[in-house]
């Protein structure tokens, strides 16, 4: 099983280099973080942008990019276009965002006429997370793409989870449905549907997974909660590989706040495409996007 970001590097190494599309790859950000991946043996990058103004900013970084592809295109909209349609037909195997605003990235994605995004489907996003004061790397979604999940969006998100922790070696992922409190309330919502998709888990409704819900956070993550709060009969609370949050606000301050108080490393991919998407923030650091190519590398087929 795999427990540390690296480990998810080494292996995606070990099977071999993708080929990564990044839309308006034209940033120091962008490139440091694709050099890296060069470095480290892990893709083979395509980069749609301003090329003159692209291999310039390489140069002044010291970045040799003599084995880059260059595909000159001058709008950001354009980029991410010509970038999904490498992704979409096959010329690629990765999707990444660069200098691009994440609301024209996620058009391009959901773009019916490009075929990266399935008819009917559901777009999310899974982080997963090393933090020093867990055991091993945790799951959460969703942080950046849902606002507010319906119940139906629920059971796809926990799909979405159980394939990004099986993939790292977990067989029967244990996964956290996040509320207010371990006791189920009537009236809070993201309570009543922790219990009804538990139950769901209980009956394999939602797969090979272990589900418990309603669960607190700290009970979720640490056996002494669990222990105090006298949780009983929870094959989850304290040993939770998965988090599932009840809407974006609480799934967006935590990811921030065990990236910035907690000293926590994230990797982190768009989740319901045909092809993995690597989706960071600017704020996010060169690790953090290396290690997201990385788990995007990991999820290509």
């Amino acid at each position: 099983m795999i427990t540390k970001l690296q480990q998810i590097l080494d292996e995606a190494v070990a099977r071999g280099r993708k080929k990564l599309a990044v839309a308006y790859a034209c940033d120091a950000h962008t490139l440091t973080a694709v050099d890296d991946a060069v470095k480290a043996g892990l893709v083979s990058p395509i980069l749609f942008g301003p090329e003159a103004e692209t291999r310039s900013l390489c140069d002044e970084m010291g970045i040799d990019a003599s084995s880059y592809t260059f595909v000159d295109a001058k709008a950001d909209t354009e980029c991410v276009a010509l970038a999904v349609k490498a992704v979409a037909e096959g010329e690629a195997d990765i999707l990444m965002k660069g200098l691009v605003p994440t609301d024209k990235y996620m058009r391009g994605i959901l773009n019916r006429d490009a075929g990266l995004f399935p008819p009917k489907g559901t777009l999310s996003h899974v982080s997963v997370c090393e933090m020093p004061g867990y055991h091993k790397l945790l799951c959460i979604s969703d942080v950046a793409v849902i606002p507010q999940p319906d119940f139906k969006q629920k059971t796809i998100l926990i799909k979405y989870l159980t394939k990004v922790a099986v993939e790292l070696g977990i067989k029967q992922p244990k996964i956290a449905c996040i509320a207010p409190s371990e006791q189920v309330l009537p009236s809070v919502l993201s309570s009543t549907e922790g219990a009804i998709l538990a139950k769901m888990g209980d009956r394999g409704q939602l797969g090979n997974v272990t589900l418990d819900g309603p669960l607190s956070l700290d009970v979720a993550l640490f056996a002494e909660s669990a222990k105090e709060k006298k949780v009983r009969g929870s094959e989850v609370a304290g040993d939770a590989d998965c988090l599932l949050f009840p809407n974006i606000e609480s799934a967006n301050v935590f990811f921030k706040a065990a990236t910035h108080f907690g000293g926590a490393t994230m990797a982190a991919l768009v989740m319901g495409t045909n092809v993995p998407c690597v989706l960071t923030s600017r704020g996010d650091t060169p690790l953090t996007k290396l290690y997201s190519i990385a788990l995007a590398s990991l999820m290509a087929k």
